[in-house]
């Protein structure tokens, strides 16, 4: 299991990004100030790291030099609300190997981790998700249910793909919410149940189980 370092001050970001790589299967450790960040990055004990760089203490772009000085090799994601040329320009040609700005998208978020974790790996890319008569084609976007070709909207796609990553596995609502409609869901919202009906309907109903005051679970 991968394991992910999370630099960020602001908590409510910081617990979104946790929640979300928790949920794609991996081990986090979160810490918000740019010592604490060098010092654990430093360990050797992370396989990425999500580094923002408006950080109390060390800024990020000092936390990326010291390390890249240190011959830390470990891939870095900027993640920042710096948006100007000269910034992605300093941070990449500083050391990063990605750099996203907030506001974002979970999903693209985790898209970025997971081909970064494949670069450094050499691990070859995964194209098709499935399980018994149900699959999903991460390139065409398409899924295929009882052998009928099946079209997704973008939102319903990204549903799909995390519970095919998490085949009997329990998500609650809020896991969803967080993982497809990002930071800024609205906890009391009840889109996560209207779109859950509209896979059933798409795939059919007993692909998608409800479990009782938990949540929902791909049936494996």
């Amino acid at each position: 299991m991968n394991r992910i370092l999370i630099v960020e001050d602001e908590e409510r970001i910081a617990s979104f990004v946790e929640k979300g790589l928790r949920a794609g299967g991996f081990t986090t450790t979160v810490v918000g100030d740019g010592d604490s960040a060098h010092d654990y990055a430093l360990t050797g004990g992370f396989d990425l790291i999500v580094l923002d760089i408006g950080l109390p203490g060390l800024d990020g772009f000092t936390v990326l030099r010291q390390l890249r000085e240190a011959r830390v090799t470990t891939p870095v994601i900027v993640l920042t609300a710096r948006d100007s040329v000269r910034d992605t320009v300093a941070g990449l040609e500083g050391g990063a190997d990605d750099w996203m700005t907030k506001p974002f998208r979970f999903e693209e978020l985790l898209a970025r981790v997971r081909l970064r974790l494949r670069t450094a790996s050499g691990t070859p890319e995964v194209t098709m998700l499935g399980g018994g008569d149900l699959t999903l084609d991460l390139r065409t976007r398409r899924a295929r249910a009882e052998g009928r070709t099946v079209y997704l909207t973008a939102r319903e796609f990204v549903l799909l793909e995390l519970f095919l990553r998490h085949p009997g596995q329990v998500l609650s609502r809020e896991q969803i919410l967080s993982h497809v409609w990002g930071y800024d869901f609205d906890p009391g919202s009840n889109i996560v149940d209207v779109y859950v009906r509209a896979l059933r309907k798409k795939l059919g109903a007993r692909h998608v189980e409800t479990v009782r005051g938990m949540g929902y679970r791909l049936r494996e």
